[in-house]
């Protein structure tokens, strides 16, 4: 608490200024009076006329009014200027017996800061009679008292005040007494019985009497009540206190049952009229529930908890009664001391929650402390932590600003707590703290950040039109509307990418999508570049590129080269007889138009007329004899192959391959039939056999001449063509270039040929019609 003070000083002295310089502003208040229980929208004044302001100036200004207690009792009409009951009023609610009845009041104008005090005086009606606290009240008199004795009567109690407040009493007509009514020093009016003749017991021993207390109101209202008067015998001594007044402090936190003082009396009597018993005399409601007194011994306890701030003393009358009914009366004072019980209070008058970033000196909140205490228990001191942006000032008496010490950033902070702590100067001290939020409000100074500059997003070929391919993300530091990010297609650099029939992108979520199915084999890649701008004014932008990469598929099938499968004439393999297993067939040509494992292929043999004979290589597609070859194997086979891709799921394609077993080349060539094992293809192979073994006479000549001209051929092209003719005309339009996807990267073509030389009967197979580009496709793989 120290280091605190040694921090405030210059704030202490500043408002201590401030105060006085606003007190001598505005010395006096403006005052105004209303009678209370008038009704709520009654007109009280005009304080624009008043307060010397223009018409208008009020509601300008963002006027307002501040009651004491914080309650709001009074309603200005900022338009009219007119002040206005809020609620009706009730004069003794609000002061009880206190007398002027003033209710204080502030005119707080917000801007620029200006303060008026006001009281406004609640006048009394008589709308309350006076009430007696019992409906009966008993007095015993000794019969030997004499005429003109004075004997105290219980009082009545007005709400009221003044002239409406009680007056007078009368009593019931009897010849023995009257009531003669007396002001009290406090300036309350006491009934006291006088006794007007001599009384004697056995002539009447009781009288009963009406009382009557009336008010000063028109008209007068009034309160009644029965006394019992009882007829003693005789007792001559009256009890006395031997001190009187009496007069004590008590700290008004002392706990319940506390001892505050005992009080005694003397009686000069014996026996039952000298015995005294004590008792609270004229006691409010409120002396009953705070003290109680023990009837033998006289002292007095607290019983209900004290509280300065309400009631500062306590006027207590102490009755002293005798075993005769005698009485005497004595005063005790009770003066309640204040210590430090209340913390200070803060209200907030005026409240702003949100600042922009970039305002200057703002003020953010009007608010004023109290303390109920008194002395330096009341006195307070107002502070804020230092490592905020903001400072206090004091304005007006107990009112303080807490204002902005300049332009905020909302990037680097967008919400502030400020404790507000006052803490007054009592022992031990006490404080009160107030958190106020502080939101800072957002201006479009920062663009659009993307998470990544550049994103790579992958889609598989064959895609389903408007399939979402992925996503771009991009943050604003700002808030509201300034944070609001919309997405866009940059224009391509290439103005030949039609980059709008490709992709589409959601404006509100950056997520990117495909329009139409994509082919691998005809776009790999795209590149493009999206905008990110917000919504605020002017909106700022910024920019990130996208990357798409197309994935293959396994979408092509397995497309055979060789063996043509065309429907034209088969083409008939030739294997010798004396071929040794392992003796190269054929070899089976194939290419996939995919990339990658998809155009992986792996050969295998389907069908077969013998099993066991012929044998294809998995990963080459070579078709091998796996045994000898006997007089018994059959001479014609027919071989179905099947070619398989590495996809998922995987394609495949067949091939079918005719061979012939021959002893030596010299035999003729006889073109293979389609299997027979195929019963839908029986009879046409038959008559395909007839009509053959019917032409091998006739053609005899003309087989010997087709091999004398193929052997004339070989030698004479066998520098440029391998030894084999080439057939005329352009390669079949689909063999084309796969770019190395398959397995052969370029394509080709094969033929059939004898060797020129008979007495060996070697058999030449699959020779290459473009040697160059075999080798070129070698070094690539």
């Amino acid at each position: 608490m120290e280091t605190l003070e040694k921090i405030q000083p210059n704030r202490q002295v500043m408002a201590f200024i401030m105060m006085v310089f606003l007190s001598q502003a505005n010395p006096e208040p403006i005052c105004y009076s209303v009678l209370e229980e008038t009704e709520s929208g009654s007109f009280v004044a005009h304080l624009t006329k008043d307060l010397g302001l223009g018409i208008g100036e009020l509601a300008a200004r963002s006027a307002r009014v501040v009651s004491d207690d914080d309650k709001q009792r009074l309603q200005l009409d900022r338009q009219t200027g007119d002040l206005v009951l809020r609620e009706k009023l009730d004069r003794e609610e609000l002061c009880g017996s206190t007398e002027p009845c003033v209710l204080h009041f502030q005119v707080f104008l917000e801007t620029p800061v200006q303060f008026f005090e006001g009281e406004l005086s609640i006048q009394d009606i008589n709308d309350h009679s006076p009430v007696f606290l019992t409906r009966e009240m008993l007095l015993k008199i000794p019969e030997n008292s004499q005429p003109g004795t004075i004997f105290p009567l219980k009082s009545a109690q007005d709400l009221d005040v003044g002239s409406n407040g009680l007056q007078q009493y009368t009593i019931s007509p009897s010849s023995h007494f009257h009531v003669l009514t007396r002001n009290h020093s406090q300036g309350k009016k006491y009934p006291d019985l006088v006794q007007d003749k001599a009384l004697d017991r056995e002539e009447q021993p009781e009288f009963s009497l009406t009382l009557v207390a009336l008010d000063g109101g028109a008209p007068p209202r009034s309160g009644t009540i029965t006394v019992r008067i009882l007829i003693m015998d005789v007792n001559d001594n009256v009890p006395e206190f031997v001190h009187t007044p009496y007069e004590v402090q008590i700290l008004e936190n002392s706990p319940l049952d506390s001892p505050i003082l005992s009080v005694f009396a003397r009686d000069a009597d014996a026996g039952n009229f000298g015995s005294v018993s004590y008792s609270l005399f004229q006691a409010s409601d409120e002396i009953k529930q705070t003290f109680s007194i023990n009837e033998v011994t006289g002292e007095i306890r607290l019983t209900k908890e004290l509280d300065f701030e309400q009631i500062k003393s306590y006027h207590v009358e102490i009755e002293a009664t005798d075993g005769g009914g005698l009485s005497g009366k004595g005063t005790v004072f009770i003066e309640v001391v204040d210590v430090n019980d209340n913390a200070p209070e803060l209200t907030i008058s005026s409240l702003t929650s949100s600042i922009p970033e970039n305002a200057p000196e703002t003020v953010v909140s009007v608010f004023r402390i109290r303390d109920r205490d008194s002395g330096d228990n009341g006195k307070t001191m107002c502070s804020i932590p230092d490592n905020l942006p903001f400072i206090l000032k004091p304005t007006f008496k107990n009112f303080y600003t807490l204002v902005t010490e300049g332009p905020l950033d909302r990037e680097s902070r967008a919400e502030y707590n400020i404790t507000i702590t006052v803490t007054d100067l009592g022992t031990p001290r006490l404080k009160t703290q107030h958190n106020i939020t502080v939101l800072v409000s957002d201006v479009n100074d920062n663009a659009p950040a993307f998470t990544q500059t550049s994103y790579t997003l992958f889609v598989r070929e064959n895609n389903s039109p408007a399939l979402h391919i992925g996503s771009v993300s991009a943050t604003d530091r700002d808030a509201g509307a300034n944070a609001q990010v919309t997405y866009s297609l940059l224009p391509p650099q290439d103005p030949h990418l039609p980059l709008a029939s490709l992709v589409s992108i959601n404006a509100d979520n950056g997520q990117l999508f495909a329009l139409r199915a994509l082919d691998y084999e005809a776009l790999q890649a795209l590149e493009f570049r999206v905008g990110a701008t917000d919504r605020g004014s002017p909106a700022l932008s910024s920019q990130a590129l996208v990357r798409v990469l197309v994935l293959d598929a396994n979408d092509n099938s397995p497309f055979v080269l060789y063996p043509l499968q065309n429907g034209s004439a088969p083409c008939t393999e030739l294997v010798p007889r004396a071929a040794e297993p392992g003796y190269l067939v054929s070899k089976v040509v194939a290419v996939d138009g995919d990339s990658g494992q998809n155009a992986w292929l792996s050969y295998q043999l389907l069908k077969a007329t013998e099993p066991g004979l012929f044998g294809v290589w998995a990963h080459n597609g070579e078709v091998r004899t796996a045994r000898l070859l006997s007089e018994r194997d059959a001479a014609k086979h027919r071989l179905v192959v099947l070619v398989k891709d590495n996809g998922e799921p995987p394609l495949s394609a067949s091939v079918t391959l005719h061979v012939l077993l021959v002893d030596g080349f010299s035999q003729p060539y006889l073109p293979l039939p389609e299997a027979a094992a195929d019963p839908a293809q029986a009879d046409p192979l038959t008559v395909y056999l007839v009509i053959a073994l019917a032409s091998v006479s006739s053609l005899f000549l003309f087989s010997v001449l087709a091999f004398v001209a193929a052997r004339l051929c070989r030698r004479g092209r066998a520098a440029s063509l391998g030894g084999c003719s080439v057939p005329e005309g352009h390669f079949p339009g689909h063999l084309v270039d796969v770019s190395g996807t398959g397995t052969l990267s370029q394509s080709y073509q094969y033929e059939v040929c004898l060797t020129g030389d008979p007495g060996t009967g070697e058999f030449k197979f699959l020779k290459p019609i473009f040697p160059n580009l075999l080798v070129q496709d070698i070094e690539r793989n």
